[in-house]
């Protein structure tokens, strides 16, 4: 599985589009994190409502119905930027240079195929349900209040999106590595052994105890 990782800066073009990229998917994060605090709320109203006035809160399971694509996509770019996902290090671990860089470059276009193809299949998708002419632009609606569904279905085609350019910064970062040879290529995640994240963590927490001292 992925260990922490970091992402190295400078002045290139690249390296500008990817901290640019990383802006939106930190606010896109954000949302996700929004949304799930969003439905503890609801979930306290709902219980709360049904427990002391016999009046669950109307559409619940809607309303997390349409909430579940901001949890579960809008968030990807953002965790493929910092080297989140979990993925299998026992033999890519092991590799330095070129060889790694190869490997890595391998596995985001591999990824980045299968993103482009559920982009579309997900369009498709969300293309079956919006409709100008419908009742709220929408040709199907939830079970319970009827909230339009268009709108969660594009969300998903759209994080997509993103994760697609996310994956070609990461791609395009490999294949310079690849063709220069370097050992720390900007625009994407580095994994760090245990020690570098030890000291990591160590600079962090007597950053913090410094900013504390201070105050």
């Amino acid at each position: 599985m992925a260990g922490a990782s970091s992402v190295l800066t400078d002045d290139s073009w690249l390296s500008r589009f990817d901290r640019e990229l990383f802006k939106l998917e930190g606010v896109l994060a954000f949302i996700g994190g929004l949304a799930v605090f969003s439905l503890m709320l609801m979930a306290v109203a709902s219980v709360g409502g049904r427990n002391f006035f016999n009046r669950p809160l109307p559409g619940y399971v809607d309303w997390i119905e349409q909430a579940m694509p901001l949890i579960a996509f809008v968030g990807v770019a953002y965790t493929q930027r910092v080297g989140g996902h979990i993925r299998m290090d026992i033999l890519v671990g092991r590799l330095t240079g070129r060889a790694l860089w190869t490997a890595e470059f391998i596995s985001t276009l591999v990824m980045l195929l299968l993103m482009l193809l559920l982009m579309w299949g997900s369009w498709a998708h969300f293309a079956r349900s919006f409709d100008f002419a419908a009742p709220m632009w929408s040709r199907d609606s939830s079970m319970d209040i009827g909230i339009p569904l268009w709108p969660a279905k594009l969300l998903a085609p759209f994080a997509f999106f993103i994760l697609s350019l996310r994956l070609l910064i990461q791609l395009w970062g490999y294949g310079r590595a690849l063709r220069t040879g370097t050992l720390e290529p900007v625009a994407v995640p580095l994994i760090e052994d245990a020690a570098t994240q030890a000291a990591r963590e160590a600079e962090h927490v007597s950053g913090f105890d410094d900013e504390e001292t201070a105050k």
